[in-house]
């Protein structure tokens, strides 16, 4: 009986560990990101430079540079970004060096 109200304990802390939502690196970092319901990572960033074929050249707030395409919504609406937009992207944990912007600032 004891065995398994320990696993049941083990297994809420474990539960509890992993749903941080907003996570915040360092004590001194003003870089946070966010995980969304899918998984991904979103963070913001900078557009630096504009690439042939809907790419983009994003330099994030932690000063890494990844290429990035946009969301099918925003090329359906025809939104429009340029170089110096901010914008938020989203980032799979698998690859870091690839995004989607989701959102135009």
């Amino acid at each position: 009986m004891t065995s398994s109200n320990n696993i049941n304990i083990n297994k809420n802390k474990l539960d509890n560990s992993t749903n941080t939502d907003s996570v915040s690196e360092g004590k001194n970092s003003d870089m946070s990101f966010q995980v969304n319901k899918k998984g991904f990572i979103e963070i913001i960033g900078e557009i630096t430079e504009l690439l042939p074929g809907l790419k983009f050249r994003v330099e994030l707030e932690n000063g890494q540079e990844i290429i990035a395409t946009m969301k099918g919504k925003m090329r359906m609406h025809n939104i429009k970004v340029v170089a110096g937009d901010k914008v938020k992207v989203e980032m799979s944990a698998y690859d870091m060096t690839k995004g989607r912007i989701i959102y135009r600032q």
